[in-house]
């Protein structure tokens, strides 16, 4: 499976499709997308948004698609676009860099790179999200303000999540990783978690998502012997391959029945294991059920 679909909200608010002769609804958040026909390069495409829209009043932005043959090569343009505009940005408190759909580019083949300067660039920053994961680094992340922090990756290597373990974030609350499968280089073992599942790292972290995992089961049953669970109050292991074996640990932990949420939406959890789950007591999401042999389960976004 893939991602077909823009998001439709960003921020908690409603995104639109920046176009200069239609403007979205007040309150909205854009999306700057570099189509086929009409701006040549991206830093034209910002430069043209900030003059309608920039300012201190700009507090949330999403980067969608940019030019189709530098997405599979670099995203340094746009990094170094956005670094340039950050004076006519000042207050921005949101950024979703790379709403890309599978028709404009599949996640696997997004091309990032070094994106190191541009959270600093953004003082102010408390929401991050990214998609796409090949060729990225954040270097040693550190951002005093930043509570929320999201990567969408089809295979979310070992170098990655080594750079968020040792990233300085004191106020992050919201972690979301999406592991994805180790034919697109993701993890195969719950071992390079070990940092997060200490419980050392982020004290303030309420909401973790380890997503899009082809070992859910694996990370299920190491997230519920780790001292981390007692903090949580979401815990969100969608978008994988979890079935009644994880699910059995998760209805086993008493941590578990503490949580405000528990999202399993795209699973392969039976009848009588998704009964026994609506009765622990706490919100659980477990739309989107499939069913399919052992050897044929799937993460929702590999490609």
């Amino acid at each position: 499976m893939t991602i077909s679909s823009h998001y439709d909200t960003f921020a908690g608010r409603p995104v639109r499709e920046y176009a200069p002769s239609s403007p979205g609804p007040a309150g909205c958040v854009y999306r700057l997308t570099l189509g086929y026909d009409d701006w040549p390069t991206f830093p034209e495409l910002l430069d043209r948004f900030l003059a309608d829209h920039g300012g201190p009043t700009l507090t949330a932005l999403v980067v969608g698609a940019w030019e189709s043959d530098d997405m599979l090569e670099s995203s340094a343009e746009i990094v170094e676009a956005l670094i340039g505009a950050k004076d006519r940005m000042p207050n921005l408190t949101a950024l979703f860099f790379g709403d890309i759909t599978c028709e404009e580019c599949e996640m696997s083949w997004i091309q990032h790179g070094d994106v190191s300067p541009l959270l600093p660039a953004f003082p102010k920053l408390e929401q991050f999200r990214i998609r796409g994961t090949t060729g990225l680094t954040f270097g040693k992340l550190s951002h005093p303000n930043l509570r929320w922090l999201a990567i969408e990756s089809g295979g979310l290597s070992e170098d990655v999540l080594g750079e968020v373990w040792t990233a300085d974030l004191p106020r992050l609350e919201h972690l979301e990783l999406w592991l994805g499968d180790d034919g697109y280089g993701g993890i195969d073992t719950v071992d390079p978690l070990a940092p997060l599942l200490s419980g050392k790292l982020f004290p303030k972290v309420k909401q973790l998502g380890l997503r899009n995992s082809c070992i859910a089961n694996a990370v299920a049953q190491a997230i519920v012997a780790s001292p981390l669970l007692a903090r949580l109050e979401v815990l969100d292991l969608s978008l994988g391959n979890v079935d009644d074996v994880g699910a059995e640990a998760l209805l086993a932990s008493p941590g578990v029945a503490k949580l405000r949420h528990l999202d399993l939406h795209h699973n392969y959890i039976s009848d009588a294991m998704a009964e026994r789950l609506q009765q622990l007591g706490v919100q659980v999401d477990l739309s989107d059920r499939e069913e399919a042999d052992e050897d044929d389960r799937y993460v929702t976004v590999s490609e």
